[in-house]
């Protein structure tokens, strides 16, 4: 071998394995609001003008999700929660529960992991593994997916895509996983970005968050709701939000695929 070549080979040894993680990694930036807002509307959870889709992650939880219920029922509202595939298959009551009340399940993942190094089929697996349990759990498969951190990777968005699934960020959040968090700080971030047509993420747990943060969210859940209210827009889950996925990746208008 020359010594060009053998340049040539070493250079190509490190730039190949660079590529790769820049391609894995490089749609994360979605979860940067001035790319995604712009850039793209669909995976911001863009929907009709007058409708906020309310969406929840990071449960089930039988310490607090069940009191999220008992709120939602109270304001007459349902939203989307995006669960986690082994927090799901722990608490199935749970699960069913939240569904028999009139909420809609996404999946988030099967566990809450961060994605830094591709994983085509273990993240294909999880997906599909979430989707499995979610439909023999409630008897309804799961239209939507959103990662966990909200960090979008090409092979999770592909498993998505090979699920049927489709894959939704946010426009606003109320910030209230962190120790700062307070009903008012809440409120005021959902606020800041609040518009018609956007999807809201909120938290019905802290198992991956700070500790006791979901009393915050909870707290502020009227007042959200009521922001929503004043300024003319209707709450409800992802699936009057529209469009939804069909099985092989398809999206029609809401209501034309089956529940």
């Amino acid at each position: 071998m020359s010594l060009v070549s053998g340049r040539a080979v070493r250079t190509a040894a490190v730039l190949l394995p660079a590529a790769v993680a820049a391609a894995h990694i490089g749609p994360a930036a979605t979860w940067l609001p001035g790319v995604r807002l712009p850039l793209f509307p669909g995976l911001a959870g863009t929907g009709p003008r007058r409708h906020i889709a309310l969406t929840f992650d990071d449960g089930p939880d039988p310490v607090s999700t069940p009191r999220f219920l008992d709120a939602l029922d109270e304001l007459g509202v349902r939203a989307t929660f995006f669960v986690l595939g082994e927090q799901a298959v722990r608490h199935p009551a749970l699960v069913r529960e939240t569904v028999r009340r009139g909420h809609e399940l996404g999946v988030h993942g099967w566990t809450h992991d961060r994605p830094w190094w591709p994983a085509f089929a273990r993240d294909a697996e999880e997906v599909a593994r979430t989707v499995r349990a979610v439909h023999d759990l409630t008897g309804h498969r799961p239209r939507w997916y959103r990662p966990p951190y909200g960090i979008l990777t090409t092979s999770r968005w592909l498993a998505a895509r090979r699920a049927g699934l489709r894959t939704v960020l946010w426009s606003a959040w109320g910030r209230d996983w962190t120790a700062d968090a307070t009903p008012a700080s809440v409120r005021a971030r959902v606020a800041a970005d609040l518009r018609g047509g956007g999807t809201v993420l909120l938290h019905d747990s802290d198992r991956h968050s700070a500790p006791g943060c979901w009393h915050a969210t909870l707290t502020a859940l009227p007042t959200v709701v009521r922001d929503c209210r004043e300024a003319g827009l209707v709450v409800g889950p992802l699936r009057d939000h529209g469009p939804v996925p069909v099985p092989g990746g398809m999206v029609v208008p809401a209501g034309v695929a089956g529940g």
